[in-house]
This record gives structure tokens, C-alpha cells and sequence, in this order.
């Protein structure tokens, strides 16, 4: 349970990114030496937030397998003498260990999703502040995503079987916070409709709060009083409530006072929209009316920054996807910022939110990236280990998202070995943590090609189907007449199912500029022909409820021949410029819209 950092009548932040004293540790002799006691031996200067690997010319910055430093003093502000102190990270991928001052204060695990650390005991109001932070790239079976780190006479090399570059760093903000030793620590806000007024439940957690009241008063986004109750759990009624919808994202805001008599002793902010999300049959509801995605698997991925989040570029990618008539995104294949999911809250977008876990699959990487010799799950494999920290990341990730209405649907893996006995065994349990921790939203996986219908064993499990399928590019290649003919014979099956089904990835890997009749795969022509031939079996089918391509953009993965600098899949370039598809998708999208 983990608040976001927040400035409130009671707590106050300081955002501590901007530049760092950095420092490769490719011998991870650094903790040993006691790094964290003393100034970084050899250090360079690194942005936060940002990516390390791009910002050298050096091949072997990007290829480092290990840890890396930063390095800051931060000041205590004086006015914090009677608060708890905490320093909160957005993000760091993908392990990493904190010290204030001599102390390690945090060790967390997991490259997308963020952690804190209680530091009072060890600093001074008014005085400075030493913190270290070491992060590591490797990966491992016992990951999420999964890795292996190899030796060679070079050195070691990471192994992994996601498509897309093992960025790292610290990608998102990092911030020192204030707030009183009786406090709020988490809320959950679900809501209901009951006629025109919105039904809103809550439950909050707060710590050494035992002899105060709980107090939540709702305003609407006009900062008028709409309802107030008392009670850590409680429900209330907003009459004739604005309900938040696709391409309409009103947002009321829930107010929670610890109170001790009158005198607010912890007060905290939660943005929430009234809607409900519903499976009925072959159909998606959002507040009881069937909704259909159009959009796009994204990824955090800009040229020079990597993985890090940047407001200016995310309001590019979201400049694109108004013109092209998108509704909604799926965060492939990990958590994305959660300034992404406030943007998507306040503009009515449609979030598939996923979980780390890709690249669990040894027959695809077989395909892609080279023979591995690895089965996927076994005891030395991805294993009962793997199990829990993969369930771990489920938890974490629906206590962090939850009061998103954007989000729709919790997808728990990408592309995963599915149509094995062993498969099952290690999913079934996944779907019911999910379950558990939050009963609103339906729960999926995203479906590969290798577990076509009528052999996967996991979408049993799943509310929607998800379904990535590249017929006419891995499947077909060039011939996109059979490529119909076989996608419609695999769709009737999934169809049967009365699920609802969203394409979640179908498409071609394209350059641009380049222009071929007859269309030949890698030509611009060639990804529109693509396109077209899926929509003709999209349409043809009642129960697919979304279509999103693969991918918004191009993006970086690592290195091999069937790349060429980089996934070319984008229907924009990298630098978030249209290719002709794009033209394409707009007149479809903006149709349907319309």
C-alpha cells in the first residue's frame, strides 16, 4: 500500500530529479567498497529521469549487464522536524537498493512499479542529506520480465526474450516527502450507478490513527461539495452524478481528512470517475453501453531518453492519437507512468493496463531471437519462485492503478507459453490474485500465435480474449490471401467462445519511405494492405470489440538481423511522424467514431 507523493494542507514534496553524480559498476565491486559511505569513484553525471544507455557514445555503456550509481545530497527542509520523512521512487528498472546517508533504507525488485522508504530515523530537519541509489539491469528466471545473464570472454551478456531494449535507470521522478506519524496510507474508491446518481465506496488505510475520525467529503470538478460521510469504510450517494466516460473523463475528487475533533491532523487527495465496466456475453460495457477500442500497443520509447517519462512527449503521443480517432492504448508490456494514466483519466481514454511478465515464452523466443534450449516453466526455468514474484507484481500493480477509471481491463502477461499442461498449472492461480485484488474490472492475458484456438489452456481463465495474431507478416508472409483465409478460420473458432475479443497486435514491420506496386512486405503500401485485410475479418465478426495495432510507433530493441534499428512496426516513426497507414487508420477510426 503506497500513496503517490502529494502536497496537501498536512504533507508537503520536493521533486529531487535533475542531475545526478553517476557511475558504471561493471565489476559490482561498489557495495563491497562501500560506495554509499563516499562520493562516487569515477563518476560522470546522469539525468534523472532518463535512460542511461543512449546518453553515451560508448557501445559499452549501452551493453552494461549490472549495476550502475547515482548519487545526490538533498537538503532536509527545517519545517519537517516534527513529520515523517520518506523518499519515494516512480520507478527504478530494474532492482534497486537505496541508502540515506551510510543507512540502505529500500531494497525493491521490479522495474516498472514504484517503492518508498521511511528515512526519518537517519536525517535532520535543516541538514543535508547523502542518497545513493545502485540499480541493476540483470534479469533473471526468478524475474519479471525473465533474463539470463551469460559469461563470455568479453564479458556478461543479458539474455532476454522481450522485443523491445532492456532500457534502464531510474525512468520516472523521484521525490523527498513530508507527512504526519498519523496518516493516510491508502484508499480505494469503486463505484456504481443507481439511476442518474453515482453510488461511491471507499475503504481507507491510515496508520497510528486509532483515536481519530476518518472524514471524506466529494467534490466535483467544479470544486463544488457533492457528498460527505464519516467512516474509513463507508459508501455515499452523488446525486445525478457526471459520469466518467470513453472520450469524456469527468473526475470528481475524494478529500480524506484524518481528523482528531476539528483540527485536521492528515489530509489527501483522490481524483475517481463514476463508471462501471461490465462483460456481458460477446460485449464490453462502460456504465451498461457496449464500447469499441480503436488504438494501439504502446511503448515508452523516445529516441536519447529511453524509457524515461516526459510530459511534453507524452502530450505528442497524445496529439497523435486524437488525430488518428484512437479510444485507447494497452500499457505493453509493463506499467507505464502513472502521469500516462492521469492523462487518460482526465480525457476519457481506455486503458488495457498490463503487468511485466513477457518474454515467458521459450518456443516464441525460438523464432525471433535464436535457439535457447530453455523449457519455459520448470524447476530451473520459470518456476513456483517466479510464481510468487510474478503474483507479487499483480498486487502491486492493481494497488497502484486502481483508482484509475481509465483502466478497463488488468492483463497479467503478454504472449506467454499457454497451450501446456505446466502453463495452466502457473496461470490459474495468477488470475484468481488478480480477482482478488480488485473484483470491478475484468482479467485477460494477451494470447500468442502459438496457442491457437482449441490449444491454448490459459483463455479459459480470461473475461476477454485478448489475441496478438501477424497474419500476412510471420504467418503468410506476402500472401495476404491465405492469410484471410486462415485468420477467418481461426476467428470463427474464438468467436464461439461469446467472449469479447480485442486484437491487441496484428500488423507489418515497415520503413518508411519505402514504396513498392505490387506491395512487398516492408513497403508502406504493403503494412495499409495489412491493415486492410484484418479489418475485412475484424468486421466480419460481432464479437471483436477492439482493434489495436501493433505499434503506435517504431521503437528500440536489441540488436539482431530482423531488425532494422529497431522494431518498424509504428504506424508512426519514432520521432512520432505518420507513416501512410497512418492516413489509413484516421479515415477508418474517425469513420467508426462518427
Amino acid at each position: 500500500m503506497m500513496l503517490r507523493p502529494q502536497t496537501t494542507p498536512t504533507r508537503e514534496t520536493q521533486c529531487l530529479s535533475g542531475m545526478w553524480d553517476f557511475a558504471f559498476d561493471a565489476e559490482d565491486h561498489g557495495q563491497a567498497e562501500g560506495w554509499f559511505a563516499q562520493r562516487l569513484p569515477e563518476r560522470t553525471e546522469m539525468a534523472v529521469p532518463a535512460s542511461y544507455q543512449d546518453l553515451f557514445t560508448d557501445p559499452g555503456a549501452r551493453d552494461h549487464v549490472g549495476p550502475v550509481w547515482y548519487q545526490r545530497d538533498a537538503r532536509i527542509p527545517r519545517g519537517w522536524a516534527d513529520d515523517r520523512v520518506v523518499i519515494h521512487f516512480e520507478s527504478a528498472t530494474h532492482a534497486a537498493t537505496v541508502w540515506g546517508n551510510d543507512v540502505e533504507v529500500a531494497n525493491h525488485v521490479g522495474g516498472y512499479l514504484p517503492f518508498e522508504a521511511d528515512i526519518t530515523d537517519h536525517v535532520r530537519a535543516g541538514e543535508q542529506c547523502r542518497l545513493t541509489v545502485r540499480v541493476d539491469n540483470r534479469l533473471s528466471f526468478q524475474t519479471i520480465p525473465p533474463g539470463i545473464v551469460v559469461d563470455s570472454p568479453e564479458g556478461p551478456k543479458q539474455r532476454y526474450w522481450h522485443d523491445f531494449f532492456n532500457y534502464a535507470g531510474i525512468h520516472r521522478d523521484v521525490w523527498l516527502c513530508s507527512r504526519p506519524a498519523a496518516h493516510v496510507e491508502d484508499v480505494t474508491i469503486t463505484t456504481d450507478i443507481d439511476g442518474d446518481d453515482g453510488i461511491v465506496t471507499w475503504k481507507v488505510v491510515s496508520q497510528n490513527s486509532d483515536s481519530l475520525t476518518t472524514q471524506v467529503t466529494i467534490f466535483d470538478a467544479e470544486g463544488n461539495e457533492v457528498a460527505q460521510a464519516t467512516g474509513a469504510s463507508a459508501t455515499t450517494r452523488i446525486p445525478s452524478a457526471h459520469l466518467w466516460q470513453p472520450g469524456q473523463g469527468y473526475l470528481y475528487e475524494a478529500e480524506i481528512c484524518l481528523l482528531n475533533g476539528q483540527r485536521v491532523v492528515d489530509s489527501y487527495r483522490q481524483a475517481f470517475g463514476v463508471r462501471t465496466v461490465r462483460v456481458d456475453g460477446n460485449r464490453l460495457l462502460v456504465n451498461g453501453e457496449p464500447i469499441h477500442l480503436r488504438g494501439f500497443g504502446m511503448h515508452e520509447d523516445h529516441q536519447t531518453i529511453g524509457k524515461a517519462h516526459n510530459d511534453a512527449l507524452m502530450l505528442r503521443d497524445a496529439a497523435c492519437l486524437e488525430w488518428i480517432g484512437a479510444n485507447s492504448l494497452r500499457t505493453s508490456h509493463y506499467p507505464y507512468s502513472e502521469h500516462v494514466l492521469d492523462y487518460a483519466d482526465r480525457h476519457g481514454l481506455l486503458i488495457i493496463d498490463e503487468t511485466p511478465a513477457v518474454g515467458m515464452n521459450m518456443g516464441l523466443g525460438g523464432g525471433i531471437f535464436g535457439a535457447q534450449g530453455y523449457t519455459t516453466f520448470s524447476a530451473e526455468t520459470i518456476n513456483d519462485q517466479t510464481q510468487a514474484v510474478h503474483a507479487q507484481v499483480i498486487r502491486d500493480l492493481i494497488a497502484r492503478d486502481k483508482n484509475h477509471p481509465s483502466v478497463i481491463i488488468w492483463s497479467i502477461a503478454n504472449e506467454p507459453e499457454s497451450e501446456t499442461e505446466a502453463a495452466e498449472n502457473y496461470f490459474r492461480p495468477l488470475f484468481d490474485v488478480a480477482r482478488d485484488a480488485d473484483p470491478t474490472r475484468p482479467v485477460s492475458f494477451v494470447n500468442v500465435m502459438l496457442a491457437p484456438y482449441g490449444k491454448c489452456r490459459v483463455s479459459q481463465y480470461s473475461d476477454v480474449l485478448l489475441l496478438n495474431r501477424y497474419y500476412g507478416w510471420y504467418v503468410d508472409t506476402g500472401d495476404l490471401a491465405a492469410a484471410e483465409r486462415h485468420w477467418r478460420e481461426e476467428m470463427a473458432g474464438w468467436a464461439s467462445e461469446n467472449k469479447p475479443i480485442i486484437i491487441t497486435e496484428y500488423g507489418a514491420d515497415t520503413m518508411p519511405g519505402l514504396h513498392q506496386i505490387p506491395a512487398q512486405p516492408w513497403s508502406e503500401e504493403y503494412q495499409v494492405e495489412v491493415l486492410e485485410m484484418n479489418e475485412r475479418v475484424f468486421d466480419s465478426f460481432d464479437a471483436v470489440i477492439g482493434e489495436q495495432i501493433w505499434n503506435f510507433a517504431d521503437f528500440a530493441t536489441t540488436s539482431g538481423t530482423m531488425r532494422v534499428g529497431g522494431n518498424r512496426k509504428g504506424i508512426f516513426t519514432r520521432d512520432r511522424q505518420p507513416k501512410m497507414a497512418a492516413f489509413h487508420l484516421r479515415k477508418r477510426w474517425r469513420g467508426i467514431e462518427d
